[in-house]
């Protein structure tokens, strides 16, 4: 297990590891209101789908400590403001949305505001130990999937610090790596915020698994001149069809593995699969600041004036995955037969 802890619920309020700073700084920030938590999430202090649903639960759970309210109604009022607020800080990612509903049922319950504040802080300590177990019957998952020698491309970060612990497509990676298996690792940088380099990197050296750092725009060479067996990428979204919402670049991943015919498998847990939405079409992609991409460390790197288009998330369609592994098994095409299979097993687990 890593030393670091992603976020933590210690003292009433919620720790998180400042993953700005890393891979140079290991710093905690303690947050005690569902506007700290908000923020935190808006400026990537915490990161991930999954570690960003976690953290929002006990952003409710921080709104239900300090209400004053004398009133299952007037708290519950309280808590579903909070929620919208917290819900506007990342559109994109699904499990921020399923999280803050999630934690609003079991609020609803109570009829007693003493009860329901409890019944907060359960949910959320729920949903976090949840995501641990879920993460690694992910990795336990995709086993069968690779060669006992199995040289990966892996995209963004999806290791512990994008989740409450041990991490999905990483997940993958050190499940392979626990269990014996021979294991190298393309990171790919992943522009403009650098979450391969600073964060996957950092994650693999503390994990002893051998790995390289490439630039983004590498990986189809890599495929053509090196022996690689898999892809591995996360998920912020997966649509009813397959298609898949993912950080920037993901698209271009998938399209340079289908040229060079190595397997592209999305790793993720079931609370990511949006049965709801039909497509990719249909899935909001957020915008973020164009100095993410004309800056790095405050530094301008553009012609002073040029303007910038960075969307953090791209889409990936379905045909061009070759299997969602979740913890409720693996799902494959067709997808819109296969994925409500894999959710239905998920939740007879639980």
């Amino acid at each position: 297990m890593p030393a670091f802890k992603t976020l933590e619920w210690k003292d009433d309020a919620l720790v998180l590891l400042d993953q700005r700073l890393l891979p140079h700084e290991v710093r905690y920030v303690e947050l005690c209101s569902p506007d700290e938590v908000a923020a935190a999430i808006r400026d990537m202090t915490v990161r991930g789908a999954p570690a960003i649903g976690a953290a929002a639960a006990y952003g409710l759970a921080l709104t239900a400590r300090a209400s004053q309210a004398a009133s299952a109604a007037s708290l519950l009022d309280e808590l579903r403001a909070a929620a919208e607020l917290l819900q506007a800080a990342r559109p994109t990612a699904v499990n921020l949305s399923w999280a803050l509903a999630r934690v609003l049922r079991a609020a609803a319950i109570p009829a007693d505001p003493k009860e329901m504040r409890a019944a907060v802080l359960r949910e959320a300590h729920a949903i976090a130990e949840e995501d641990v177990r879920t993460n690694k019957q992910i990795g336990l998952n995709a086993l069968p999937l690779l060669p006992d020698e199995v040289t990966f491309i892996h995209h963004c970060n999806t290791g512990a610090l994008a989740t409450v612990d041990y991490g999905t497509a990483l997940g993958v990676i050190r499940t392979a790596h626990e269990q014996g298996k021979k294991v190298f690792v393309y990171v790919d940088e992943t522009r403009p915020r650098l979450q391969g380099a600073r964060l996957t990197a950092w994650e693999l050296s503390q994990l002893g698994i051998p790995h390289q750092i490439i630039v983004d725009g590498a990986s189809g060479y890599v495929m053509k001149t090196r022996k690689v067996d898999a892809v591995v990428v996360g998920c912020d979204r997966v649509a009813a069809n397959g298609d898949t919402a993912n950080k920037i670049g993901t698209y271009n991943l998938a399209l340079a593995a289908r040229a060079h015919r190595v397997p592209f498998y999305v790793c993720g847990p079931t609370s990511t699969i949006d049965l709801n939405t039909p497509g990719g079409d249909q899935i909001r992609i957020e915008e973020r600041p164009e100095e993410e991409i004309t800056h790095i460390a405050g530094i301008l790197l553009a012609p002073a004036g040029s303007p910038a288009f960075n969307p953090a998330f791209d889409i990936t369609p379905a045909e061009l995955i070759s299997a969602i592994i979740s913890e409720g098994g693996i799902a494959r095409p067709p997808f819109d037969w296969s994925l409500p299979r894999v959710v239905a097993a998920a939740r007879k687990k639980i």
